[in-house]
């Protein structure tokens, strides 16, 4: 397609912040959501964006994630909302699991206030924010470290978690489909995943509004496993049914 002057800015934009919302790109350009939705339409049928419910994404692949650094601005302003409500839900005095992730890693950042907590993690980088917090015992679990985002995964780390039973597993994941699945891009963290689920007395997940209808190759598990799900913005259809099939309490995430 050929671009104007204001679609190719555009497309910049998205392509170094990985996610925007509508709105903040209007803010951004100096235009109206008008325009900003035009330019949002043709780039998208053109391939170069992917829309989701209120804003657009760089498209994605089905069998590789984005990069760790890029995922960590990616929609940051909506996990952090996220993790403040999850730090108003998460009791003190409670056993957690915190799984891989950038919005595990802003919640583990939201609950250094808390007290009492128990919390075990495969993400060294969550390990390493809440061993900050003297009223807290973290517990990292073992097994090989992937150096792109500190990752712990690999048989011996779903051999140490089968050793718990905890209150809660706060957990992320790449892709909620339309088919109410749970999706990831490597068979070793699913496989992590998927024991921290057994091990969970209720399940939370976490996930921005970039995860729904996104695709990703490795089904981890389905809504039906989810207690409750915390997000930054009302999911769009069919979700709001699935989650109404699945008996999953919602959470939307407002700005304070």
């Amino acid at each position: 397609m050929n671009s104007n002057p204001r679609q190719i800015n555009l497309l910049d934009t998205v392509r170094a912040r990985g996610s925007v919302t509508v709105e903040q790109l209007a803010d951004m350009l100096g235009v109206t959501l008008q325009t900003v939705r035009r330019d949002v339409q043709r780039l998208a049928d053109a391939g170069l964006l992917t829309r989701f419910h209120g804003g657009v994404r760089v498209p994605s692949s089905t069998t590789e994630n984005i990069g760790y650094q890029q995922r960590e601005t990616l929609n940051a302003d909506g996990k952090a909302r996220i993790a403040r409500r999850v730090a108003e839900l998460v009791p003190n005095d409670c056993s957690l699991i915190l799984n891989i992730g950038t919005t595990t890693e802003a919640i583990a950042k939201a609950l250094m206030r808390h007290t009492g907590l128990r919390v075990i993690t495969n993400n060294l980088n969550v390990a390493t924010i809440l061993s900050g917090n003297t009223a807290c015992e973290v517990i990292v679990a073992g097994g090989s470290v992937r150096p792109r985002d500190r990752a712990v995964v690999g048989e011996a780390t779903i051999d140490f978690i089968r050793q718990f039973k905890v209150d809660i597993a706060l957990i992320g994941v790449s892709s909620i489909e339309a088919d109410g699945s749970l999706r990831d891009f490597d068979l070793r963290e699913v496989k992590v995943a998927q024991t921290i689920i057994a091990q969970a007395r209720e399940v939370w997940l976490a996930a921005d509004a970039s995860k729904f209808n996104r695709p990703a190759m490795i089904e981890l598990g389905t809504l039906s496993q989810i207690d409750r799900l915390i997000t930054d913005a009302p999911p769009p259809p069919p979700f709001p049914e699935l989650l109404h099939a699945a008996r999953v309490r919602l959470e939307i995430a407002r700005d304070n």
